[in-house]
């Protein structure tokens, strides 16, 4: 027998996020141009944002290595970045791995939070993640 309401419940809020799309993958005069969609819903703001990436060809075997960086990620705010990739060909680009976080720096962020809070992503026909 309930003697008055039931209380409120807490409705828990979403896990701190770090989200980043593969948006697109289109030839350049440089090579291959890369397009990224990232949204920092970390909480926190990050003053540097660095990751090592592999990519792969469509064989699956690692083309190259590099690190990408995306500098400074205001907490809640969403950016657009492009990288080129020399000489790169995107008709032959299978995968894009996260390999780890380089720099993951901000007041009150540990090095660790990048890849912790990592979300993954893509809209192009490129397999895209951790």
């Amino acid at each position: 027998m309930s003697c008055g309401p039931e209380p409120a419940r807490a409705q828990s809020a979403p896990a701190p996020a770090l989200n980043l799309e593969l948006n697109a993958a289109q030839p350049s005069d440089k090579g291959c141009r890369l397009t990224f969609v990232v949204n920092n819903a970390l909480g926190a703001d990050l003053s540097k944002a660095a990751f090592e990436i592999a990519f792969f060809n469509e064989a699956g075997v690692v083309d190259r290595l590099t690190v990408l960086d995306f500098k400074n990620l205001p907490a809640g705010k969403t950016k657009v970045t492009r990288f080129d990739l020399a000489g790169a060909d995107c008709g032959k680009l299978g995968r894009v791995l996260i390999n780890s976080a380089t720099e993951c720096a901000g007041t009150g962020v540990e090095p660790a939070t990048c890849m912790r809070g990592l979300k993954t992503s893509t809209k192009t026909a490129v397999a895209f993640g951790v």
